[in-house]
């Protein structure tokens, strides 16, 4: 593919990554956006429904990654950093999501900031920058990646 059709196609799946985030309060259900904001200090815990948060925290969380794994794909030009890249959101969505339950149910009784950065984790794309840079770090030193 010619780079300028890939970093077209890079761009506009950054715009994408901008879009869900813009328009994060009519596309996903998400009470802790306003109370993280400001009233965590000030305020208890918002009442939500559980199951329809952990279904929206799924839905942004993949299509965060979706987006993510395309762009790395027309960055890279590798299926291996892609089927890695994909592995990798897996296990942090699993890992994270079951933090974030585990909090969720104790009310956050011992303080907001490990809630706050587990959620960040989840609803943004920042194991994009996290995989950028150690791609591109492999690419670079020449190291074989294998996550089996």
């Amino acid at each position: 593919m010619r780079k300028i059709i890939r970093y077209f196609l890079v761009f506009i799946l950054l715009i994408a990554l901008v879009l869900v985030r813009a328009y994060e309060n009519e596309m996903f259900y998400d009470p802790f956006i306003v109370f993280f904001q400001n009233d965590y200090l000030y305020t208890s815990v918002p009442e939500f429904e559980y199951g329809r948060l952990i279904w929206d925290l799924f839905l942004r969380y993949s299509l965060n990654s979706i987006i993510s794994l395309g762009i790395i794909y027309l960055v890279f030009e590798k299926l291996g950093y892609v089927i890695l890249s994909a592995k990798l959101y897996v296990l942090g969505f699993v890992l994270l999501i079951s933090a974030y339950t585990f909090l969720l149910s104790t009310g956050f009784e011992k303080g907001y900031l490990l809630p706050f950065y587990v959620r960040r984790f989840l609803i943004h794309p920042l194991f994009l920058l996290l995989l950028m840079a150690a791609l591109f770090y492999e690419k670079i030193a020449g190291i074989k990646p294998t996550l089996r």
